[in-house]
């Protein structure tokens, strides 16, 4: 019996090729010289701007801080922010790691809900229900992980204007923001640069280069108040020094998009996509399927019947039944024979 895994998100897995030199740059000479810089070495942030910039996006290195990954990134930002007890907005649905993060800073998540009418978009009036006087931070994962749903121009010039009035920092996590589905002139793909409001964004090589064990993220800040958040961004960061010599020195050859990954989702997303919700960026599709059953009765029936494993809606937070989640990452001919027995039985 072979289980058709649908759920591989892990790049390094998925039976995706990587050029056989692809590491070398991590064995020069220069990695063995260890001359610590809280922010990153000028040469490695210069490469991140160098990143910016291919994007249409001038950013100064001294608005670029580097950390060993996302989540890192999202620990320094809790840290600067907030006191215990203060509390960050969160998308709903959305990956399930905020509350883990927010709890090892003592600060508390509240989820302000995305919803869906054929295509997704912030709920505003409950977004704006939830600000309290201890709100700090409302954070943005653009597209968003699982539903692949980018921030529109007016959206973000609503969360500016609420965030500006309130003195809220936006956090906006942009790691997929390279895999988007098709152009749409509606999408906020980065807010790196000019902001109204005091802005932290967010990538890394996890997923834009495929290599997620290289452990190399970044921050950029943007908006008022910009040089004093960097400044002591920059004490955290030096309370830890956790980015390694070797990955900043190999960075330029390093830091470019994983286009064997854009080859497999561009492949796998047409054999779903009119029985998917709509996703317009990201690895990950989300299926709606009938309420006759639970998200879990149904995952453990594919399972158990049918030899199919995917995730059920609940590990994202989904609001309601009943969803499943399936990864675009996944090798083509599984993915293929995985979708036909699940398509076969609704």
């Amino acid at each position: 019996m072979k289980i058709l895994d649908l759920t591989e998100s892990n790049p390094t897995r998925a039976q995706i090729p990587y050029p056989l030199n692809l590491l070398e740059p991590l064995a020069g000479f220069e990695a063995l010289s260890y001359e610590p810089d809280p922010k990153g070495t000028p040469h490695a942030r210069e490469a991140v701007a160098a990143y910016y910039r291919s994007r249409g996006v001038d950013v100064r290195l001294d608005r670029i801080l580097l950390t060993a990954s996302t989540s890192e990134a999202y620990a320094y930002l809790f840290k600067l922010l907030a006191d215990s007890g203060d509390e960050v907005l969160v998308p709903r649905p959305s990956y399930p790691l905020f509350e883990f993060l927010a709890a090892l800073e003592s600060v508390v998540v509240r989820q302000y809900p995305l919803r869906y009418d054929g295509a997704w978009h912030v709920d505003f009036a409950a977004l704006e229900s939830l600000i309290n006087s201890r709100t700090r931070a409302l954070v943005v994962v653009n597209p968003n992980n699982p539903t692949g749903s980018f921030l529109k121009r007016e959206e973000l010039e609503r969360l500016e204007a609420l965030c500006a009035a309130r003195d809220i920092a936006i956090l906006s996590d942009e790691v997929f923001s390279d895999y988007e589905h098709g152009y749409d002139r509606r999408r906020v793909r980065t807010l790196v640069g000019d902001r109204h409001v005091l802005t932290f964004s967010m990538s890394g090589l996890s997923k834009i280069a495929g290599l997620p064990q290289l452990k190399l993220g970044w921050i950029v800040v943007s908006g008022p108040k910009a040089q004093e958040a960097y400044e002591r961004l920059e004490w955290i960061a030096d309370t830890f020094l956790s980015v390694s010599t070797p990955v900043q020195v190999a960075l330029p050859s390093l830091l470019h998009v994983h286009e064997g990954i854009k080859a497999r989702v561009a492949e796998n997303l047409p054999l779903v996509r009119e029985h998917s919700l709509h996703v317009e960026g990201g690895w990950y599709t989300v299926m709606q399927v009938p309420r006759t059953r639970t998200e879990e009765d149904w995952a453990l029936t594919l399972l158990a019947e049918h030899d199919v494993l995917v995730q059920p809606g609940f590990f994202y937070d989904f609001e309601s039944e009943a969803y499943l989640v399936l990864s675009l990452l996944t090798e083509p001919a599984t993915f293929r024979e995985g979708t036909r027995r699940i398509l076969e039985i609704l």
